[in-house]
């Protein structure tokens, strides 16, 4: 049975609502539950990392942790912000009662051949306006970083490769998937579902410089912007990590690069207007594509909860039959939608009764009786045009008594001959 198309569509921003069992208190007790389920778990990994470290001989710095290096601090710092994907998804699904997925896309999925085009226009783009920093002049006049080498280059990029994407995709599943969708679960409006999780992400990166932190801004603003007219966080998680990725490899391909402290909310004006050009022109592309290969952007609201003897609309009763099967392609009763077999004349009764019926198994119709209108019994009922209909009356079908079933001729009127033993020939005598 197909149903009815759903009156209302969710855009990705309103996805919270695409559970029957939204409730207005679950968007914020699923944010507490991030927060302290993140904070844990980065607990739990910087212990393990102590205590592995201290295992394997790392000398430990004035606060008593291991000393791991450029690199392996690196990976640890990544994996510190991945682990809050895992704690974004099971969360969606336990305490916000809805498909983990739905952070994803309108589709309930990762769509990845949209993300791998995604990630192709975004390298070209973002490599543009990375190589117009090199023709930056130096602040102070200072000569810039000796090269690392080709074999401590080649490891830490190996490293970067892996956990970067992982590192992007928390961050956009958490301000552009989470927050974004806890903010419209209240919020129809997609600007004012997108202006929380912008301020919240540049505030995260710390504050630096006004220029850093407006940079921080205009990203997070364009890759919400992406999300919400894409229908899932693909566009800006190709954004974030090939940005990332081209950042994190300019630092490791210099010495101590990556043991630095800066990040983009420390970054200068004349950075700023390169890295926003880059944000720009990729914003720009992707718009170009939706325009050349449309995307789903909604998802099909939930239906109200069904009440349990209700039936779906345009479903029909079933018939009331007590197993016996009905001939098929035949016209119906217009009262129950039961198929009505073409008829014959009944030799005790007169009356019309299905031509290839066996019997109802709990059949006692009375035959009615002789009177003005209607014919005598064992009379053929009168004909009249090509579908045998009768010409003045209309006689109700009776149909063969059960061998075990008590007379349904009680009274004057009881027939004289037999109803029928049901052994007749193909004309009934």
């Amino acid at each position: 049975m197909t149903q009815p198309p759903f009156a209302e569509r969710l855009p990705y921003h309103r996805l919270a609502r695409l559970t029957p069992h939204h409730r207005w208190w679950r968007p914020l007790l699923g944010t507490l539950v991030v927060a302290v389920a993140y904070v844990l778990a980065v607990l739990v990994l910087l212990l393990c990392s102590a205590v592995l470290g201290t295992a394997l001989g790392y000398p430990a710095d004035a606060d008593g942790w291991p000393e791991f290096g450029p690199v392996p601090g690196t990976a640890v710092d990544l994996l510190s912000i991945a682990v809050g994907l895992p704690v974004l998804l099971l969360t969606v699904r336990w305490t916000g009662r809805r498909p983990a997925g739905s952070v994803s896309s309108v589709t309930g999925r990762l769509r990845w051949r949209w993300l791998g085009l995604c990630v192709l226009t975004a390298v070209p783009v973002l490599a543009l306006a990375t190589g117009g920093m090199f023709l930056l002049p130096e602040e102070g006049g200072e000569a810039r970083s000796e090269w690392v080498g080709g074999p401590e280059f080649a490891r830490a990029l190996a490293v970067l490769v892996v956990l970067v994407p992982l590192q992007a995709a928390a961050e956009e599943y958490v301000f552009r998937g989470w927050l974004t969708q806890a903010a419209g679960a209240f919020l129809r409006s997609p600007w004012a579902a997108l202006v929380p999780q912008a301020v919240l992400f540049a505030a995260a990166h710390g504050w630096g410089t006004p220029w850093g932190f407006a940079d921080l801004l205009v990203f997070a603003a364009c890759a919400g912007w992406l999300t919400w007219r894409t229908g899932g966080l693909e566009a800006s998680i190709a954004l974030h990590a090939v940005n990332n990725l081209f950042a994190f490899g300019i630092s490791a391909a210099v010495v101590d690069g990556l043991a630095s402290d800066e990040t983009a909310a420390d970054a200068g004006w004349q950075t700023v207007l390169l890295d926003v050009a880059g944000i720009a022109l990729y914003t720009a592309a992707v718009t170009w594509w939706l325009r050349h290969r449309p995307l789903e952007r909604t998802a099909p609201a939930p239906p109200p909860p069904a009440h349990p003897y209700a039936m779906a609309p345009g479903q029909w009763p079933a018939p009331l039959t007590t197993g016996t099967p009905l001939p098929p392609n035949r016209p119906a009763y217009p009262a129950t939608g039961v198929p009505l077999p073409p008829h014959r004349a009944h030799p005790a009764a007169g009356a019309a009764v299905p031509s290839d019926w066996t019997g109802h198994p709990a059949a006692t119709h009375p035959v009615p009786q002789a009177g003005p209108g209607r014919p005598a019994t064992g009379a053929p009922a009168p004909q009249a045009g090509p579908d045998h209909a009768p010409a003045d009356d209309v006689v109700p079908p009776v149909w063969p008594p059960h061998p075990g079933a008590v007379s349904p001729w009680p009274g004057p009127g009881r027939p004289t001959e037999p109803a029928g033993t049901g052994e007749e020939g193909p004309d009934g005598v």
